[in-house]
């Protein structure tokens, strides 16, 4: 591992390294680390500065959306001056005026069956900042078949959801919480229910947190548990989250065959 830093990383790092748990080693796996967040929306305008700012290496940035006014409530990596271009290019606009040194990968599309694979495969760990169950369940998989960790949280309204996926590492996955999509239209999205813009603020801050231990090795994963915190009641819980022996995805008689061997477009 290259632990060379350039004045420049010493001193924008610094807080990091002062930190035993990090210190210069964790520094080095953060600059090594590439991390794709699917979404650069609410969750992932908060991921994508907070681990830009990080200093994680390479970021990968998936949407097919445009920057709208609605948008500005609550994804703060877009501005009012980048209405109507599309958010990944405003989110890596972002990402980069905070740290120039991070590389970010831009990925303007829907991410779907024909794509997933490749994609996901092609980064260390996987973040999911989307709102439809439909592409969590495809992501989902796809980390399975290519043991990729995955952090996931979700919002709506007053309150938010996190948990780390790894079945690889003998966790759960997320069929293991949800084995199937609910019934089209039992669970509104924020543009019907609405959300408090906070409240994706700190769900993404905390994804951030656990992708940068996730990088480092450190602390207690989330692998295993699903944190729920209710804004309104300003109340935590975490609660445990078994892996399913029977999950269709990674239980003991699922079969996912390997990914294919997808070449990473621009």
């Amino acid at each position: 591992m290259d632990l060379d830093f350039t004045e420049e990383e010493i001193d924008r790092y610094s807080r990091h390294i002062l930190l035993k748990e990090v210190g210069g080693t964790g520094q080095a796996k953060l600059r090594a680390a590439r991390v794709l967040i699917v979404g650069a929306g609410g969750l992932g305008s908060p991921l994508a500065l907070y681990l830009a700012a990080a200093g994680v290496g390479t970021l990968g940035l998936i949407d097919d959306d445009h920057v709208e006014l609605s948008n500005l409530q609550r994804q703060i990596a877009h501005t009012t001056a980048r209405l109507g271009r599309p958010k990944v290019d405003s989110a890596a606009e972002a990402a980069q005026a905070i740290n120039p040194a991070v590389t970010v990968e831009t990925h303007a599309l829907r991410l779907d069956a024909s794509n997933v694979d490749g994609l996901v495969a092609a980064y260390d760990i996987v973040c999911d900042g989307t709102d439809n169950f439909a592409t969590r369940f495809l992501l989902n998989d796809a980390c399975v078949r290519a043991r990729r960790t995955l952090v996931s949280a979700a919002v709506l309204r007053f309150e938010g959801q996190l948990s780390v996926f790894k079945p690889h590492a003998g966790g759960p996955c997320y069929r293991c919480l949800h084995p199937a999509p609910p019934p089209e239209g039992m669970v509104p999205t924020c543009s019907e229910a609405g959300v408090l813009g906070a409240v994706v603020g700190v769900m993404g801050s905390l994804q951030a947190a656990e992708v940068l231990k996730e990088i480092m090795g450190i602390g207690e994963s989330l692998a295993g548990r699903l944190l729920i915190w209710d804004a309104l009641a300003t109340r935590f819980r975490t609660v445990r989250l078994p892996r399913d022996p029977d999950c269709p995805a990674c239980g003991e008689a699922a079969v996912l065959p390997d990914p294919p061997d997808h070449a990473l477009a621009g």
